[in-house]
């Protein structure tokens, strides 16, 4: 029976954050195939932002260099100008928000079904909170988040 010896690989951590910033401005532009102005003109316009460190520079992730390659192909393949493209960025990240607030209400859902409902009354408010009442507790479900 051999005994397994840990490889470089044991050290590394197990799951890698892709939101880490890690890339300076010239690696990140280099990943993504672009001039490092370019990506200096896309934070200047909102497009991709990356984090800055303790100096002030800019600090790219994957997710930001995935980014910039999104912006690029939406402007270079599909001709669409810059101010259309921080519109198409804009709205994917309203989907997304959406998405995660729908994944909070499905699971709101659940739960208040698998509680008895007897006594239950429901009402919504103004400011789009739904107000749960029982003979027990008084629970406020927010769905403008």
């Amino acid at each position: 029976m051999t005994e397994s010896i840990p490889g470089p690989s044991a050290r590394l951590p197990q799951r890698f954050d892709p939101d880490a910033p890690l890339f300076l401005i010239s690696t990140a532009a280099r990943l993504a195939g672009m001039h490092p102005q370019t990506l200096r003109t896309y934070d200047r316009m909102g497009l991709v932002v990356p984090r800055r460190a303790a100096g002030r520079g800019r600090r790219y992730s994957l997710r930001d260099v995935e980014r910039l390659r999104l912006v690029q192909y939406l402007s270079q393949e599909e001709g669409i100008n810059l101010v259309g493209v921080q519109r198409i960025l804009q709205l994917q990240a309203e989907v997304e928000r959406l998405q995660k607030q729908t994944a909070r209400l499905v699971e709101e859902i659940r739960v208040l079904r698998r509680t008895p409902t007897s006594g239950r009354v429901f009402a919504v408010s103004g400011s789009e909170e739904i107000w749960l009442r029982s003979s027990r507790t008084q629970e406020v479900l927010a769905i403008g988040d």
